[in-house]
């Protein structure tokens, strides 16, 4: 059985490192390295969709990555206990008419044993900004450790 460390139950030290990591691999934009953070019956609800199994959650996010373009996340612990975490997060994207959004959101999370989350519910909101609006700047990838975060950037 695959485990992804940090396992629960959490402490606030790993629940921050959980959630960073979390924000790694979404900022990978790779959706089959990303998938594999999921049970194999991981259960999603995202805006208005509905996600069954990891292989449902791997073409979720195939097909945001590909019309959500330029995206750069970041996200916060909120709150945790034992085996669950929520995350305030936002991110910077463009379609492929060049505007430009921040989605505002918070997610639950729900991990088993081995670390790997089997349920995730997340409530998003689009803003449409422009472009001199970003705050998100670094280059596509992992936020560098020196880039503020959401609380330090007043959202």
């Amino acid at each position: 059985m695959c485990t992804r460390p940090p396992l629960p139950p959490f402490t606030r030290e790993s629940a921050i490192e959980k959630v960073r990591l979390a924000e790694d691999g979404w900022n990978s934009r790779n959706h089959e390295k990303v998938s594999l953070a999921y049970t194999v019956d991981t259960k999603w609800r995202n805006r208005s969709t509905f996600v069954n199994n990891r292989e449902e959650a791997a073409a979720f996010l195939e097909a945001k990555w590909n019309k959500e373009l330029e995206y750069r996340l970041i996200k916060e612990l909120w709150a945790f206990t034992e085996n669950r975490i929520a995350v305030r997060y936002a991110y910077e994207w463009h379609d492929d008419s060049g505007n430009w959004f921040r989605s505002y959101g918070n997610e639950n999370w729900e991990f088993d044993e081995n670390g790997l989350m089997q349920n995730r519910f997340a409530c998003i909101n689009d803003l449409p900004i422009k472009e001199s609006e970003r705050k998100f700047h670094w280059p596509q990838g992992r936020r560098p450790d020196d880039h503020p975060g959401l609380s330090e950037l007043g959202l």
